[in-house]
């Protein structure tokens, strides 16, 4: 199977341009973006930095959601984490829960530092697990002044308690991590990072619906793409050791700047977002520019590339109050 538009899963439309660009993060790791823009853009714009889902790369939603916003009048950053896609880093295909928070950050210095950008008017937009990571960055880097999360997952929640948080309890932890540090030395011996996460392809069938709903994405030409971990053969199984260990988000009351949260009704992680907002505006003097919108009948991959479903409209007018 090959992407749908030369290595995309979305046409480009003629009143867009899409440019390959580089940065790097305070780490030293080279990250690759596709900047997109308006054609006839005068002026400096407002931009957004873009990244999402867990285990995409910017050729998939994240490219959708920059393209989209580029042609309603930003300056919009689809970009590539750390570890995967055409982005640096030593080791392939892991995450960090910490390097990833900074990634964010990251495109937020190369956008502040554009002529074609107005520093003052930069945010950011995360969606699935890269939700978790645009949340927990905007907690730390006081110049993102708005940020949209779109079907969000909490990382380090469901790798520490599993989903629902099933699995949260100490003796549950302790097994995963001496699984995941025996997996580290048989790698360290091999030399070979051994792999797992990737959508599951034969789709079984007794998968749960939300197995079938990734695979209806990731494993159909609606969003396969060449480098996607989803796609292909997932991540580094060891990759989840780091997320057991270092929640995100403990510091999100304190967050002063604007945030929208969208998830879908139906989605099985809704319950990521309606927690974290909770979480968010509980007791928090900042309370008032915090909003959550959940979408009727949606489910988790709706929100991925259903155009007739997001909300691009409210993204626009939220965006377009809190980067004016």
């Amino acid at each position: 199977m090959n992407s749908r538009y030369n290595g995309y899963t979305f046409p480009l439309r003629g009143t867009v341009t899409r440019e390959k660009v580089r940065f790097h993060n305070r780490y030293g790791i080279e990250l690759a973006g596709d900047l997109y823009r308006p054609r006839d853009a005068a002026g400096p714009l407002a931009a957004v930095a873009v990244a999402g889902p867990f285990g995409a790369v910017k050729e998939q939603c994240a490219g959708l959601y920059a393209e989209e916003l580029a042609a309603r009048g930003f300056a919009a950053l689809a970009f590539d984490p750390s570890f995967i896609g055409e982005s640096g880093g030593g080791a392939r295909n892991v995450a960090s829960p910490d390097i990833n928070t900074e990634d964010f950050c990251a495109a937020v210095d190369f956008l502040s530092t554009r002529d074609f950008a107005d520093p003052e008017r930069v945010g950011i937009l995360g969606i699935c697990g890269w939700g978790g990571m645009a949340l927990n960055a905007a907690a730390m880097d006081t110049r993102i002044k708005a940020t949209v999360t779109s079907t969000m997952y909490d990382m380090t929640r469901v790798n520490a308690k599993g989903y629902f948080d099933a699995a949260d309890s100490a003796d549950a932890r302790y097994e995963t991590k001496k699984a995941l540090n025996a997996r580290r030395t048989e790698d360290y011996r091999s030399g070979v990072y051994a792999r797992a996460g990737g959508v599951v392809d034969p789709l079984p069938q007794d998968a749960p619906f939300f197995v079938k709903d990734y695979y209806d994405y990731y494993k159909t030409e609606r969003g396969y793409a060449e480098r996607s971990l989803n796609s292909n053969d997932g991540w580094n199984v060891t990759s989840a050791l780091s997320f057991l260990n270092m929640p995100i988000l403990h510091y999100s009351r304190e967050i002063r700047s604007a945030v929208l949260m969208l998830h879908g009704e139906k989605a099985h992680s809704c319950y990521f977002s309606k927690d974290a907002f909770a979480a968010m505006v509980q007791d928090s003097p900042w309370a008032g520019n915090k909003e959550l919108l959940l979408i009727p009948g949606a489910v988790h991959t709706d929100l991925y590339d259903r155009k007739d479903i997001i909300p691009f409209d409210k993204i626009e007018q939220f965006f377009g109050m809190y980067l004016k």
